[in-house]
């Protein structure tokens, strides 16, 4: 499969300004810097051949790799069929062209109404790096529930409810047509231009500073909030399981950081200190595989400002440790983190989640 790179040169040289100015003690002069000098064929080893892509065996599925949509949603449901104790595979709901929103509700069926944490991956489709750390933390707890106690004791006392792919249709596009594709698929009446940031599209200071008004921007809130049948399905999952669910994470990619609320304004937000403290030891966590250093804080100073944002939203309505993780690099690859790296990012990353999972069976009271 072969993928035309004529549409999203201009993207990809866009992005990589924007990160080169968040880091210019790294990179005084990136800006004038060639990182990749042929980006096509690095496209072409991360889309491979999809024949060497297949599973070894029928049983045998490998998490090191990229997998396109179809080969997500066949995982998902062999997870569900091989590990019904511990698993249960359902839909929220339909992307705009049709596609199910499936997630992955992980724990032992213990009392009906547990604590949860919800993971989602893949909110903007050419961060590849987030479905493959979803499905690496299903791995992990499954594989692990039985010989590591605080995985037990997880998967014991909560639920995670796991979205590996929640932007559908833009990942399947991304796989298909262009790598460097971001937002949603929808159409927009009287406009060429196609799809939604789904991460401004949310209820919270909607289409305010750090978001666009302009279908043909990358980061345009949409015509209104929740117009998007992705964000609208994952909002109406979370305000029906609103007293149970303590902690939102969404996974994206790239800048090696650990973000909280706000992203919309420069404020400090309520529980400040504990959230602050859980950040902390998930970076230290993080860290303490590989010595990768993640920077953290509100999204806002830490990151950029924006409105309409998913970890806004969930703080607003109720869930009190709301986070984002940039996963790996800063910006030598990008977008394109090569499938060597996917090993090393998601086992860091996985104590990170873990050390903010194990924190909510504690009390906070700074």
């Amino acid at each position: 499969m072969s993928i035309s790179i004529r549409v999203t040169r201009k993207i990809a040289i866009k992005r990589l300004d924007t990160q080169c100015m968040c880091f210019q003690d790294s990179f005084p002069d990136c800006l004038h810097r060639v990182l990749i000098s042929n980006l096509q064929t690095e496209i072409e080893k991360q889309i491979g051949h999809q024949t060497s892509r297949k599973r070894r065996s029928e049983f045998q599925y490998d998490y090191e790799v990229y997998h396109p949509l179809e080969d997500i949603q066949s995982w998902m449901f062999e997870t569900n069929r091989t590990h019904p104790h511990l698993v249960e595979l359902f839909s929220i709901g339909q992307s705009y062209e049709g596609r199910p929103l499936y997630v992955l509700q992980l724990g032992k069926r213990t009392r009906p109404f547990k604590k949860a944490v919800w993971i989602d991956c893949g909110v903007h489709a050419r961060e590849w790096i987030g479905p493959a750390f979803c499905q690496w933390f299903v791995k992990e707890a499954l594989n692990s529930y039985q010989h590591d106690s605080s995985m037990r004791r997880l998967m014991n006392q909560l639920n995670f409810y796991i979205m590996p792919v929640f932007n559908v249709d833009g990942y399947h596009y991304s796989w298909e047509t262009d790598r460097f594709w971001r937002k949603t698929r929808s159409k927009i009446p009287r406009y060429h231009c196609q799809g939604v940031d789904a991460n401004r599209n949310w209820k919270v200071k909607w289409c305010d500073e750090g978001a666009s008004m302009d279908p043909c921007d990358e980061t345009y809130c949409g015509p209104f909030p929740e117009s998007e049948p992705e964000v609208k399905a994952v909002a109406k999952f979370l305000r029906k399981h609103r007293k149970r669910v303590k902690a939102y994470i969404s996974i994206h990619a790239y800048a090696q950081m650990l973000l909280y609320p706000y992203s919309y304004k420069y404020a400090t937000i309520p529980n400040f200190n504990c959230v602050e403290s859980a950040a902390q030891n998930a970076v230290s966590a993080l860290y303490s595989a590989y010595g990768v250093r993640y920077r953290y804080g509100p999204a806002s100073t830490t990151l950029y400002m924006s409105s309409g944002s998913s970890i806004d939203w969930a703080y607003k309505n109720g869930i009190s440790y709301a986070f984002a993780f940039e996963l790996r690099d800063t910006g030598y690859f990008g977008f394109l983190l090569p499938e060597a790296l996917i090993n090393p990012t998601c086992t860091e990353t996985m104590r990170a989640v873990k050390t903010i999972a194990l924190g909510l069976l504690k009390k906070c009271s700074k």
